[in-house]
């Protein structure tokens, strides 16, 4: 062997087994040479980490409908390539996972595991720990030691240690495997449960921090302890290292850092030197601790709770979260796959000493939280659940039981038990909480579902949802120009959308309940904080306004399910949510997120009350907050019908604001034109449409009697034929205003007045008109607010008129409605069907 050839102990096999390594054979000169790729390090790496991705990706397909963590899917990846199911074949595992490539793929998990830990620390907020009090401290304490005595307990009925190796240290890493909670995959599984924004999962977050944090100070003294060959003043040396490495990163190196970025000017992004110093410190404060006798995650993991929450933070986990969480950390996940075997485990005490860990610790872990949780008056059923979810496990159990194995600690039979433990306890919890805990609340159901339907003196509450800052401007003038008085305030719910990811730090928006002013989190905290910020001073410089800022983190599938809670919740009368699409510098209409089009399709279909679809373009460019002179111009659309009556509801309740002039043009179809009644066997649709009619001219006629005596209002007839001449009379008034109004759905003769505009649809979740004005082609610089009325459903799941005209109650409209009730039970269903089924 030459000199260039180095001689490495894997760390995959035993200790006696040696690996030739040439450094040499990095890059390959290329199979033309007549080279093998696969001899040479970087093509066997980056086939290896092809693999693995895909693998990962696959279970988390497979998994995705039983809403498992994708940790469990990042680990099956591993176990299926590894020595439980490919590996096992010599002839894969030779040239795809080579023993002579163990040590450049575990060199890059590894630093990929360094730079996640010092994202989860510069992502957990420690003031959330300082908050929380003593019932969170209490519950993780609890919860803690009960599954730590059934972990210790439990070791000596399959102790594999090694002599050199002492038991109090053997002991100790299987007990924080057991007790530990994993606060990254919690967060997420609480989201997906709907828990996250309860009472319950602000607890369980609280709770599991506090759980991390003390697994981190158990596993650094465990590591300690756990060195071969270590003497007792060794590891005393060891502890006191440590705790002078957190004393001088809390006093020396949070200052600088401090000073770092205080010389840097507010609002100027930070220097590539600035984050490029900050990076560097990640890797010496692992190389201290490595050197020390911790373990180099560690170091990197102290060194990201000292660096201060702020702007600061938000540019490193913007720049660093997705390349290491999407990729990185995976390989660390699946390399732990590779080292289990499962085959160890098909003993008859491996197997009865899995089924009894299990239970016992799930078991352990409610038992204190619920003695706990009674002591705080937590009730029962809340204090069984919260035990469950803190039985959670995924990321501080894998690097615990990577440590102890590579400490010569844990051998590789209880590896690979631990690892089954880890996987049945996370995949069980999700499941069992869904049968078990209904976190939605019967609502008594409210009549006020509509702007149609709210009394202009009494409160009018709407819920406001923002994806982004850039939805404030334009809804804050909305919400000003809907004129909030003395005896009809506002109440705007602002639910900020979050998109679920595997990020912990999307989790923690919702949790951390910060001060206005206070330094942001993350990115996502900065928006909100944002957001909220925007909308507390709109509260305070406009009167008769009360906001109350909400947070909802789901994936875009189900979020609207989310909104349609927070709504019949909080029992408001409309939910304004922004279009899909923004308008750019040119005017042209650019997609931001193709998904916010499913969330507004979705939303439409299932609202328990009437929806603003607001295309924003804008509304006057005015700040109320600065100007009190400020103008709108606003038009609204009627064709007739339900959504159109809605909108002409919200048109006049911004008219009575003293710098809104308000425009109503109303399309009538020429009578030539008109369209004939349907025959007889669709009596029941006639009957409906009549009503419809009478409550569209009701109206109109209320409207004129308005605009006789306001000279902020003006009312305009419009007789077309067609789908040319309705767009003509459009363009004709575009100019002018600020704010279009106009009904989603279809009036009784809107087919034939928009005829080809549908042909060329491009939204048609915003009706014709509203898709016709949202269009970079009308060639607009108005916004466009699309109004969908709520409409009760009979058991038969026909269509219940349940709005009033929108200055008074209309009483000749309850005795249409009971007149239709009457007919309604002579059809189809038959004489005998109850009206008392109907709203």
């Amino acid at each position: 062997m030459d000199n260039t050839t180095t001689m490495l102990a894997s760390s995959n096999v035993s200790e006696s087994t040696l690996i030739c390594y040439t450094p040499t054979m990095t890059t390959t000169n290329g199979v033309w040479q007549g080279d093998n790729p696969l001899d040479f390090s970087i093509p066997v790496f980056i086939l290896q980490l092809t693999l693995i991705v895909v693998a990962t990706r696959l279970f988390v397909f497979i998994l995705k409908p039983f809403h498992q963590p994708r940790v469990i899917a990042e680990i099956l990846g591993g176990l299926f390539l590894g020595p439980s199911v490919l590996g096992k074949y010599e002839t894969f595992a030779n040239i795809v996972f080579p023993l002579k490539s163990a040590m450049v793929l575990e060199t890059m998990a590894n630093i990929g595991l360094i730079y996640f830990l010092f994202l989860i620390g510069l992502e957990m907020d420690m003031s959330i720990v300082y908050r929380t009090g003593r019932k969170a401290l209490s519950i993780a304490v609890a919860g803690m030691i009960f599954p730590f005595i059934v972990g210790i307990g439990l070791s000596f009925a399959l102790n594999d240690r090694h002599e050199s190796v002492n038991k109090f240290s053997y002991d100790l890493y299987l007990g924080i495997v057991v007790s530990a909670t994993s606060f990254p995959v919690l967060a997420r599984m609480l989201a997906e449960l709907k828990l996250i924004n309860t009472e319950l999962g602000k607890l369980a977050l609280s709770t599991s921090l506090i759980n991390d944090m003390c697994a981190w100070v158990l596993l650094a003294l465990a590591i300690a302890l756990s060195e071969q060959n270590s003497t007792t003043m060794a590891s005393v040396w060891v502890v006191l290292s440590n705790i002078f490495f957190v004393s001088f990163c809390f006093l020396v190196v949070r200052p600088a850092v401090t000073w770092l970025i205080k010389k840097t000017p507010e609002g100027r992004p930070f220097s590539e030197f600035q984050i490029c110093v900050v990076l560097v410190g990640v890797m010496v404060s692992a190389f201290i601790t490595d050197v020390i006798g911790t373990h180099s995650i560690f170091g990197a993991f102290v060194y990201g709770l000292v660096i201060p929450n702020g702007p600061l933070g938000a540019a490193i986990i913007e720049k660093l979260e997705d390349f290491v969480s999407g990729l990185l950390i995976p390989l660390f996940y699946a390399i732990s796959g590779l080292k289990t075997n499962i085959t160890l485990t098909q003993g008859s005490r491996s197997c009865a000493f899995i089924f009894t860990i299990v239970p016992l610790a799930c078991f352990g872990k409610i038992l204190g939280t619920l003695i706990v949780s009674i002591l705080f008056e937590i009730p029962t059923r809340d204090g069984i659940v919260l035990g469950l979810v803190m039985n959670t496990k995924g990321l501080i159990e894998m690097i615990v039981l990577n440590i102890g194995r590579e400490q010569k600690v844990l051998g590789d039979e209880i590896f690979s038990i631990m690892i089954i433990f880890t996987l049945i306890m996370t995949a069980i919890i999700s499941p069992i909480v869904t049968l078990i805990y209904k976190p939605r609340k019967m609502l008594m159901p409210y009549k006020k579902k509509t702007m149609q339907s709210s009394r202009v003196d009494a409160e009018l509450r709407v819920l406001v949802c923002i994806h982004a800052p850039r939805n404030v401007p334009t809804i804050i003038n909305l919400l000003e120009a809907t004129r909030p008085k003395k005896r009809s305030p506002i109440c705007a719910y602002v639910l900020h959308l979050v998109e679920l990811t595997g990020r912990a730090s999307a989790m923690l928006v919702v949790h951390a309940t910060r001060q206005s002013g206070g330094p942001a989190l993350n990115k996502t905290q900065a928006q909100t904080e944002h957001i909220v910020t925007a909308f507390r001073n709109f509260e305070e410089h406009v009167s008769y306004v009360t906001v109350q800022p909400l947070t909802a983190v789901s994936p875009y599938s189900t979020m609207h399910e989310d909104i349609c809670n927070a709504a019949e919740e909080k029992r408001v009368a409309i939910i304004i949510i922004p279009f899909h699409k923004k308008q750019t510098v040119d005017g042209d209409m650019l997609e931001t997120n193709p998904a916010l089009r499913m969330v507004n399709h979705n939303l439409l279909q299932t609202a328990p009350c009437s929806v603003g679809i607001l295309v924003d373009r804008g509304l006057n460019g005015s700040n109320p907050l600065i100007s009190n002179q400020a103008s709108h111009q606003v038009a609204v659309l009627f064709f007739g019908g339900s959504d159109d009556r809605e909108a002409l509801s919200y048109g006049w309740r911004m008219s009575r604001h003293p710098n809104v002039n308000l425009t109503v043009m109303h399309f009538i179809q020429r009578k030539d034109e008109t369209q004939t009644l349907k025959p007889d066997n669709d009596r029941l649709d006639d009957q409906r449409r009549l009503i419809s009619n009478k409550l569209d001219e009701e109206c109109i006629n209320e409207m004129k009697m308005i605009v006789a005596n306001d000279d902020s209002m003006s009312y305009i007839e419009k007789v077309v034929s067609n789908g040319e001449e309705t767009v003509a009379a459009i363009r004709g008034m575009n100019n002018v205003n600020d704010l279009f109004i106009v009904g989603r759905g279809q009036g009784n003769s809107v087919s034939t007045l928009t005829e080809g505009l549908t042909d060329w649809s491009e939204c048609p979740e915003l009706g014709a008109i509203g898709d016709l004005l949202a269009s970079s082609d009308f060639e607009t610089t108005a916004s466009v607010l699309v109004m969908n009325q709520y409409v009760a459903q009979g058991l038969d799941g026909e269509d219940i008129f349940v709005g009033e005209r929108p200055w008074q109650s209309c009483d000749d409209f309850n005795n249409l409605r009971q007149q239709y009730r009457g007919r309604y039970t002579t059809g189809p269903m038959g004489a005998n069907t109850q009206t008392s089924q109907f709203l």
